[in-house]
């Protein structure tokens, strides 16, 4: 509490990879609409999270301290145009990270879970 989102996502960051970043400027909103698993099974949810375009203050390399659950986790890049080979979220990055407009664009996803597994059915606002 009490830091901006560009603050935090700067502390976040630098958290997770071990690299310091600047903010070029906030790319996306996104409002994700979902029912939780985990500890908030069966709970209809409401996201909202915010996407800054980063860029690295002087090195690339990953120098990841970050731990899941008592295991160190381990990054790496991913070139941009393999993303479909990987199961990454939110779901909408794969296909807007290779054309990011001038703008800022509001993205909103129903995730509906069916018998079948899962539907995403995303719409932009503008």
């Amino acid at each position: 509490m009490g830091e901006t989102a560009e603050d935090a996502v700067k502390r976040e960051v630098f958290e997770e990879t071990g690299v310091h970043y600047e903010i070029d400027r906030l790319v996306y909103i996104h409002e994700n609409f979902f029912e939780s698993n985990g500890s908030l099974e069966g709970l209809k949810c409401h996201e909202i999270a915010l996407y800054f375009l980063m860029k690295p203050r002087g090195t690339q390399e990953l120098n990841s301290n970050s731990y899941t659950q008592g295991v160190r986790e381990t990054m790496h890049w991913l070139p941009i145009g393999e993303l479909d080979k990987y199961k990454a979220y939110p779901t909408f990055l794969k296909e807007k990270i290779g054309t990011i407009g001038n703008g800022i664009e509001h993205i909103v996803t129903h995730e509906i879970n069916t018998d079948s597994g899962s539907e995403v059915k995303s719409e932009v606002k503008g």
